[in-house]
């Protein structure tokens, strides 16, 4: 199940409009709102699942940073009305989710990091995916998890397309770099939320050590592992995932108004 993508006062996302509570999905650089069908398709009648497209393929170029980015995430959720939501961000995803706290504090009821950058990344390696070549590409991106079948040729395609078109490859090295400059050391220990870090032992982009370091710099954050799992184990583990985010949600569930 996946729902349809809903386009209006330009914004492009999906909301399932489950449940009172915000379940909200940022996905990462090279990342789709397919990216989470696992988290979808599992929380979608207890909670309004909503999976924003973030416009780095789009956005007005000067404004193409995470910076930029959080402001339009600020104005998707003042669009919608969203007063407070919990927050689960994959790789890039993740790093906008801390901005948005550290911004936003009371409006966030708890955050789930996994594969987050913020602190340390290796965003495609050591080298940009070649254009032109296919086999590099599809390596490049099966690099990404622990099984490459889970890469799927429309995974791979899709970042084919991306770095093969000259102005998008141009955004997303901005983007990449925008975040290698947004270090979060500094500032991390002022959030406060209840934060989840779900995290893939043979991750290579974010290492299972930077996990450790999310944990040891969030003052009140828990931290698991996933075995034989990269850099995005809600797509290669989705049930395991899953159990530890439902876990987590059930704890950090927001108050119930008194009747």
């Amino acid at each position: 199940m996946s729902s349809a993508v809903i386009e209006e006062n330009n914004f492009r996302y999906q909301e399932t409009k489950g449940g009172d509570e915000v379940l909200l999905l940022l996905h990462g650089l090279f990342g789709a709102t397919g990216n989470f069908q696992g988290i979808q398709n599992a929380f979608a009648q207890e909670y309004n699942v909503v999976t924003p497209i973030l416009p780095i393929l789009t956005m007005p170029f000067k404004q193409l940073n995470l910076g930029g980015l959080v402001k339009h995430i600020e104005a998707f959720i003042a669009f919608k009305g969203y007063q407070k939501m919990h927050i689960v961000g994959n790789s890039l995803g993740g790093h906008l989710a801390q901005l948005f706290a550290l911004g936003n504090p009371t409006m966030v009821q708890s955050i789930t990091l996994t594969g987050s950058s913020g602190l340390f990344e290796n965003a495609m390696g050591s080298t940009f995916p070649k254009r032109g070549d296919y086999d590099f590409v599809k390596r490049k991106a099966e690099s990404t998890f622990y099984d490459p079948k889970t890469a799927t040729k429309e995974i791979v395609d899709e970042v084919f397309d991306t770095v093969n078109d000259r102005l998008k490859a141009i955004r997303v090295i901005a983007t990449a770099k925008s975040a290698v400059r947004n270090n979060l050391k500094e500032r991390i220990s002022e959030i406060t939320s209840p934060v989840l870090l779900v995290w893939g032992k043979q991750d290579i982009i974010t290492p299972a050590w930077v996990g450790e370091k999310f944990h040891e710099l969030l003052p009140n954050s828990e931290l698991a592992f996933i075995d034989k799992c990269g850099h995005a184990p809600m797509m290669e583990h989705p049930q395991e995932f899953n159990k530890l985010l439902k876990g987590f949600l059930l704890k950090n569930k927001m108050a119930q108004p008194s009747e």
